[in-house]
């Protein structure tokens, strides 16, 4: 008997049938409802403080939502749900099939808001461009992440193409993701009491390793963000009168951020942004090193200079270890600047000492520390006791990371069984250095769920960078693992 025979709710299941759907509704429909998406500058509210005038968000819920109408997908209901000054969300309800009754429940989710443009996007290439090459559909959202509730009713067709029976799935696609599903809480609770009781959750907003099986993520950091601001006076001087007298908004900017981050080695030094990794990460972390090994570090894009001899010299990473780095991107702080105001353009950079620095900060801190505390935490810290009393400030928010439940002993199995299915390996496990507030959310809004996050953000895809391309043959068998997931829930 294989594994595949020991999950009785396949045995209806005909795999080929299953990828041959998925694969020519993706060439057929798909691919160009995500290329029509990419032309849109739905970003995130974080990043358009006008977005609900300029009704692009509305427009992609809108957009999906007719598509997801036309599928004709037996039992749909399918609505947008828009509260007075909140982001759109779209909630669709599929009743169950074969027999199966509603008290099964899959939960689907994706997001539909981007991030902003971001320069450095190559010749040709652009956020709002799409464009395929070598089966990779470049542009902002493609890969997130806006193909998932295509990708979703894409599965639940598939199955019922071929009559397979099915649990009842709801889904959830919100807009307001990237600025950290705020909204998200509010529509939650009214819309839960409408999602029955969720036995699983699949996640479609998450990364990959690489492109050679499905990728499940365990767990996802916490998030701290916020603008810094150093001011030292009203209005900018002459540096030359200035110089040596006033100090430095930036250099006293440095000296604060010192108490977070270690400029030398990026260690974040407090203890309120630590916490000890459960022993069962660490053994993940040791089995995904030896699937991904150098490409841990090798998949960035450095930069390169060249040395006296004339051969390249490249950046190198922290560390080459593969488990250290895959235990620094998903259970260790990080600290990166990702934004400045104050600072003029070089070539409009006059001999003025400027009154003022800001830098927006994206602390990731680690699964099990609140968000919450460490915002508090890192608000007290930058703002206490300034050097030469410098007016200082920092605004923002903090959001609570993610640690996956153990693994039923159904779900592990079916797992492994649709990676083999359609990729012809394993599932590989693995925490992700990103944010999804929503999973969090869920998590205590159905403890008892158990949860499915993958996705097709593997090597180079940039996410939120210049070049982000959707890898389309990966994203074909993610969607046909997931539908073969949904079959086999219990």
């Amino acid at each position: 008997m294989t594994a595949r025979d020991a999950i009785p709710e396949l045995s209806a299941l005909s795999d080929t049938a299953l990828n041959k759907h998925i694969s020519q509704q993706w060439d057929d429909d798909i691919v160009g409802r995500i290329t029509d998406y990419i032309k849109v500058p739905a970003k995130s509210p974080g990043f358009d403080d006008k977005w609900e005038d300029h009704g692009y968000l509305q427009h992609v819920v809108e957009e999906a939502k007719s598509w997801v109408e036309k599928q004709n997908v037996n039992g749909l209901k399918i609505k947008i749900i828009k509260e007075k000054g909140r982001t759109p969300v779209i909630f669709f309800d599929i009743p169950a099939t074969g027999g199966l009754g509603n008290e099964r429940t899959v939960l689907l989710y994706g997001h539909l808001d981007k991030q902003p443009e971001m320069v450095g996007w190559v010749e040709g290439f652009g956020p709002w461009q799409p464009r395929m090459v070598d089966d990779k559909l470049y542009g902002r959202g493609s890969a997130d992440d806006g193909y998932a509730i295509y990708a979703a009713i894409g599965a639940i067709q598939a199955l019922d193409d071929q009559k397979t029976p099915r649990p009842r799935c709801v889904g959830l696609i919100e807009t307001d993701e990237e600025s950290g599903s705020s909204d998200l809480p509010y529509y939650l609770d009214m819309l839960a009491p409408h999602m029955g009781d969720v036995q699983l959750v699949i996640a479609l907003d998450s990364g990959a390793g690489n492109y050679d099986q499905l990728w499940v993520t365990t767990s996802l950091r916490g998030l701290v963000i916020g603008t810094l601001k150093v001011g030292v006076l009203t209005e900018g001087v002459h540096s030359g009168d200035a110089g040596g007298v006033v100090p430095s908004s930036f250099r006293i900017a440095r000296q604060i951020l010192d108490r977070v981050d270690d400029s030398r080695t990026g260690v974040v030094k407090p203890d309120v942004f630590n916490c000890d990794i459960p022993a069962e990460r660490v053994a993940q972390a040791a089995q995904a090193a030896e699937i991904l090994g150098d490409s841990m570090w090798k998949r960035f894009p450095w930069d390169s200079c060249c040395s006296d001899g004339g051969s390249r010299i490249f950046v190198e990473p922290t560390t080459k270890d593969p488990v250290e780095l895959i235990l620094n991107r998903t259970w260790r702080a990080a600290l990166a600047v990702t934004g400045a105001e104050g600072l003029p353009p070089i070539l409009s950079g006059g001999n003025v000492q400027r009154p003022y620095t800001s830098l927006k900060l994206s602390l990731r801190i680690p699964p099990l520390v609140d968000g919450h505390a460490a915002y508090t935490a890192m608000r007290e810290l930058l703002e206490k006791n300034p050097p030469n009393n410098a007016t200082v400030s920092f605004e923002g928010d903090g959001a609570t990371g993610w640690n996956a439940p153990p693994l039923s002993n159904w779900l592990s199995p079916l797992l492994n069984v649709a990676s083999e299915t359609f990729f012809g390996k394993p599932a590989a496990f693995m925490g992700e250095g990103g944010t999804i507030p929503f999973m969090g959310m869920l998590g205590a809004k159905f403890p008892n769920a158990q949860m499915l996050v993958t996705g097709v953000l593997g090597p180079k895809s940039n996410a939120h960078g210049p070049n982000e391309f959707l890898h389309v043959p990966y994203a074909k068998k993610v969607t046909a693992a997931t539908a073969m997931v949904i079959a086999g829930v219990r």
